[in-house]
């Protein structure tokens, strides 16, 4: 177990109050496994205090309009290279059996391509193949870490932690695919409106046997540019 993954999963997960009280847990686990840099290391104390000291309900809101509401920021993996499109739909039944081949089951209504849920994934992996799975979406990682330093949000150090942790070469031609997309205003509620009332993404169907880290690659490398929005 890479208890690193957990810690980051639930820093990147809805704020609760169970995960305001881990605060000092999640901080010795950092510690004690010392799988990041003291630099790295420090980042992320400084959001898990933000985190942890906050009004519980600021925090949240601030979580809605950053990841749920601005979908240039999306924590689903897939919707940065597929949209909404019904190549997502498979893209996430072959992550979704990759996660059962691997014996991690996961609730009907979660999305496979969520960016907690694939850390927790992660985090039952030896360190050598979570780290070759988690450099397949690393432009998708580091983009997003990029768009929250540019607002000056302490997420950034989380995602500047998993790049550190997947280590090699960021595709740079890539990530500045995803970064030359338009930022999406979270006020303008009628584009939200259009995102909710598309297509809903379903699973089902799919080739099984093409299914596993190889698939993942193939999804994500496939798409070098994210889906545009259909307005």
């Amino acid at each position: 177990m890479i208890r690193t993954f957990k810690v980051l999963s639930l820093l990147l997960s809805y704020p609760t109050a169970e995960i305001q009280a881990a605060a000092t847990d999640m901080k010795n686990v950092l510690d004690e496994e010392a799988l990041l840099t003291p630099r790295d290391r420090q980042a992320l104390a400084r959001l898990i205090d933000e985190l942890a000291d906050g009004d519980i309900y600021d925090m949240q809101e601030r979580y809605v309009l950053l990841f749920d509401r601005t979908r240039t920021l999306s924590l689903n993996l897939f919707e940065h290279v597929h949209g909404e499109s019904r190549d997502r739909g498979q893209a996430m039944v072959d992550l979704k059996t990759m996660y059962e081949e691997r014996g991690l089951a996961i609730d009907a209504k979660e999305l496979p391509d969520h960016l907690p849920l694939f850390l927790e994934f992660l985090a039952t992996l030896p360190l050598r193949e979570a780290r070759e799975i988690l450099a397949q979406p690393l432009h998708i990682v580091v983009a997003l870490g990029e768009r929250l330093a540019k607002r000056k949000s302490v997420y950034a150090g989380a995602f500047g932690a998993l790049a550190a942790i997947a280590g090699g070469k960021t595709p740079a031609e890539e990530v500045r695919a995803l970064l030359d997309e338009p930022e999406h205003d979270p006020d303008d509620l009628d584009a939200l409106d259009r995102i909710w009332e598309a297509e809903a993404v379903t699973f089902g169907g799919g080739d099984d046997a093409a299914c596993g880290p190889d698939r993942l690659r193939t999804r994500i490398r496939a798409a070098n540019r994210p889906a545009p929005d259909h307005a």
